[in-house]
């Protein structure tokens, strides 16, 4: 992830404002008795998973995407914001539908991977399956910044809340024509203009998020050996943010007696939006339903 530092020095004379949100997630009832939760990635939006969700529809499921919590408030909220409180967003979707389905699916991006995965580990026994695309618990894709190990000097400073990183191309899009929708709007951003976030994400990422990453990674990395509930980890190979070598961690631990990893060769990050989106709407369909891969991929 190639990024800019930028420092919001009001943040030392004014507190963040209060701002109660409406929920801008979505469902889409489904006919065949199941569902599927699907989690956006951190400073996301639901928008990023409409494409798997409009499929994975059409296939029979009924679709949950909730916005993670003080995803569209100001960023100063957001930034505010502990990994707790994203997985509880998860948690609470899950408690309402509990029941209802024969088999409830989880599937997320990137930092919703993990979110995903923090659920099967909860509810063993009533997460049917979870796919990661994605999955991010290292920064250490080929376009992430130089300075990323330095990045943990500031964590225990009040540093952390002054700091923020702007995206710069690809954005994780290999598509041009999405990626030049996406720099239109980023080119003009600032930290006080936060117009289309909810179809395009944030534009900053603040320091303080990436702190809670890594707190999340480590509560996970010690639980990823208590999920036992089928695992699907789909990444691309040239992912410019996270290496295969977070979806080969998570493979590698899990003691599911059904798991895979899919490598794709034609995308960067954000796997649900770029050339081969489809792809992976079919292999979650394929994962989910209990076939088996004709094609897997191998680690090298």
């Amino acid at each position: 992830m190639a990024v800019a530092f930028s420092v919001n020095l009001k943040n030392l004379f004014k507190s963040a404002p209060k701002l109660d949100l409406p929920d801008n997630g979505f469902e889409l009832p489904g006919q065949n008795g199941e569902a599927i939760i699907l989690i956006h990635g951190m400073t996301g939006t639901p928008h990023e998973m409409r494409f798997l969700a409009n499929y994975l529809n059409r296939q029979g499921y009924a679709v949950y995407c909730p916005r993670l919590a003080n995803h569209g408030a100001p960023i100063q909220i957001l930034q505010m914001s502990k990994w707790q409180d994203f997985y509880q967003t998860v948690r609470q979707c899950y408690l309402q539908i509990r029941g209802k389905y024969k088999h409830v699916y989880a599937g997320g991006l990137s930092m919703g991977a993990l979110l995903a995965l923090l659920l099967a580990d909860e509810y063993t026994e009533d997460i049917a399956g979870v796919s990661c695309l994605s999955p991010t618990l290292f920064y250490d894709g080929w376009n992430s910044p130089w300075y990323r190990c330095l990045l943990p000097l500031a964590y225990n400073t009040p540093l952390k809340y002054f700091f923020y990183f702007k995206e710069e191309p690809p954005y994780g899009i290999k598509n041009e024509a999405v990626r030049r929708r996406i720099h239109e709007f980023y080119s003009r951003a600032d930290l006080h203009n936060m117009e289309q976030v909810h179809q395009y994400g944030y534009p900053f990422f603040p320091l303080t998020l990436l702190y809670q990453l890594e707190k999340l990674v480590k509560h996970l990395s010690g639980r990823l050996q208590g999920i036992s509930a089928p695992v699907q980890l789909i990444q691309a190979k040239h992912d410019d943010m996270s290496s295969v070598r977070n979806s080969q961690f998570i493979y590698n631990r899990v003691k599911s007696n059904r798991k895979e990893l899919v490598l794709l060769h034609n995308s960067y990050h954000i796997i649900t939006a770029d050339q081969e989106r489809n792809s992976v709407a079919m292999h979650m369909q394929r994962f989910f339903s209990g076939q088996p891969n004709l094609a897997p991929s191998t680690l090298k």
